[in-house]
């Protein structure tokens, strides 16, 4: 059954929208007045928002897009002046979990970017799984230039692109146009301008067509596998798809591929 709707319950948002559509789930930055920079309630929202839809069987994979003609323009700049010690820490410890949030909820989460990311706005992007970029859009990490190195953003940025390409942005502050990214891995492919939501969500229900069990346990299985050295690697990742093959949805794909025919997920 195919529905589409908009999310109005008590887990409303200010900055925030979440819709859904069959088993697509789009949460949208909607702070297109302030270029969708991350004030403390906003990434807030964003947290209280991934966390509801990590624990939502009925969402297989996650879209994030933006209104307006910027992506995410990083931290609130203005609400983040002649602030102490302790606020900027809290502030970055918010903003860190939930870089890592977006990577720890078990659907596949695709970014639908337009427009400028920038500093924490790139760190957004360079976090989720997958993103899709307009033409025109672009990625920095600028703060070099106000006297503010963007080393959070670095985090993400360096084990998207490697080491090289992300000390560049770093010290340069320049933006990288989106085929350019998409040459050194921020990005999985570029889209005409307006298209890139579209895109976004066609790969996202392309993804949600498999068990989300599955899909659930290589995400996981990925991020954990990705720090450790080969050796290591290798035997975690052959005890997980050991486990992974007596699952049920496994069993089944296995008896549909075998008798020529879809398969019929069982776990959720």
């Amino acid at each position: 059954m195919r529905f589409r709707r908009t999310l109005d319950n008590a887990m409303a948002f200010n900055h925030l929208r979440l819709d859904r559509d069959d088993f697509l789930a789009t949460v949208t930055l909607a702070r297109p007045d302030r270029r969708n920079a991350l004030s403390r309630e906003m990434i807030g929202e964003l947290t209280r928002a991934f966390s509801e839809l990590g624990t939502d069987r009925t969402a297989h994979a996650v879209v994030l897009a933006a209104e307006g003609p910027a992506f995410c323009s990083g931290h609130d700049i203005a609400e983040m002046k002649g602030r102490d010690a302790a606020f900027y820490r809290a502030l970055f410890e918010e903003c860190v979990a939930l870089m890592e949030r977006i990577q720890r909820v078990p659907q596949p989460v695709v970014a639908a970017v337009q427009g400028l990311a920038t500093a924490a706005g790139c760190q957004l992007a360079a976090s989720c799984d997958l993103a899709v970029a307009a033409e025109s859009a672009g990625f920095a990490t600028p703060g070099v230039k106000i006297g503010f190195f963007c080393t959070t953003p670095m985090v993400a940025l360096t084990r998207a692109i490697g080491r090289k390409r992300a000390l560049e942005m770093l010290f340069t502050g320049r933006v990288v146009p989106a085929r350019e990214a998409a040459e050194w891995g921020l990005v999985n492919r570029v889209v005409p301008d307006g298209k890139s939501l579209e895109a976004a969500q066609e790969l996202a229900r392309q993804i949600a067509a498999a068990a989300p069990f599955t899909l659930a346990l290589g995400k996981q299985a990925f991020y954990t596998q990705i720090d450790l050295d080969q050796p290591k690697a290798y035997a975690y990742a052959q005890e997980v798809m050991s486990l992974n093959a007596v699952a049920a949805d496994a069993q089944e794909g296995f008896c549909a591929f075998l008798e020529k025919r879809p398969p019929v997920w069982r776990e959720s």
